[in-house]
């Protein structure tokens, strides 16, 4: 099993960080990985559990499920299918308010390869797409 943890501290409130990082569909304009569209809404909150978020890039997409929704601290998912050499994809992401204004972000996950050999090469790419992300939240999030 692979595991990866990215942080980053965010210069905003974390109500603020929490509401811009849970809007799937805001993805497309910040994250810089395609286009992200909701093909089932959460019970209670359109992005929360239970939301089926689908993240398109270069043709192919990969599809995730919203597992909890705990507002403004703590949202996991699991990767249900997708055009990726991953299986048993679990994800966290975690909000800690720092100081007035600042929110740490961890996101992080584990997963197994699918292919035998690149589970290494694999948890690298995910480290670097986590990183890639958030730092592209911090500066284009619109926070």
């Amino acid at each position: 099993m692979q595991h990866v943890e990215v942080t980053r501290s965010i210069n905003a409130p974390i109500e603020l960080v929490w509401d811009r990082y849970t809007d799937h569909r805001g993805w497309t304009d910040w994250a810089g990985i395609g286009t992200v569209t909701i093909v089932q809404r959460g019970t209670g909150d359109p992005n929360g559990v239970g939301c089926v978020r689908r993240f398109v890039t270069a043709g192919m997409g990969v599809y995730e499920e919203v597992l909890s929704f705990e507002r403004p601290k703590r949202m996991t998912y699991k990767l249900i299918r997708g055009a990726v050499p991953i299986k048993n994809h679990l994800g966290e992401v975690l909000f800690e308010a720092e100081n007035p204004g600042l929110t740490k972000i961890t996101w992080r996950c584990r997963f197994d390869s699918s292919l035998p050999l690149i589970g290494g090469l694999l948890r690298a790419g995910v480290r670097r797409m986590f990183a890639t992300t958030l730092d592209r939240f911090a500066t284009h999030g619109g926070l």
